[in-house]
């Protein structure tokens, strides 16, 4: 159940972040919940594999170039779900940051019981 909570918030936060920035779009929301499933399972699977291969540039950069690497699977995620536009770079980097703070703001939802 929680699992499904989680989606439902991705999504709802993948189409309030659209709303928000005039570089990226949504088709409607069920590609929003698309979205922040896609997202999830990138960010599951192939982020920390790149995030250890670049992990002296993270260093040098004091983990700034992990605003690079969040941007980056959002383009990969443009790429991939086709009722999702994202404008360019500029645009990926915002949206990865927003997402970010709302998905802090929850954070406890998303917490295993202990």
């Amino acid at each position: 159940m929680r699992f499904i909570i989680v989606i439902l918030l991705n999504g709802a936060f993948v189409y309030i972040t659209s709303a928000l920035l005039t570089g990226v779009e949504v088709k409607n929301f069920w590609m929003a919940i698309l979205v922040g499933l896609v997202l999830g399972v990138i960010n599951a699977t192939i982020k920390p594999v790149i995030t250890v291969l670049t992990l002296p540039f993270t260093i040098i950069t004091f983990g700034l170039f992990l605003l690079v690497i969040n941007a980056a699977m959002v383009m990969l995620t443009n790429a991939i779900v086709p009722g999702f536009a994202v404008a360019g770079w500029w645009s990926a980097l915002f949206f990865s940051i927003i997402m970010s703070l709302l998905n802090l703001i929850v954070a406890d939802l998303k917490r295993k019981p202990q």
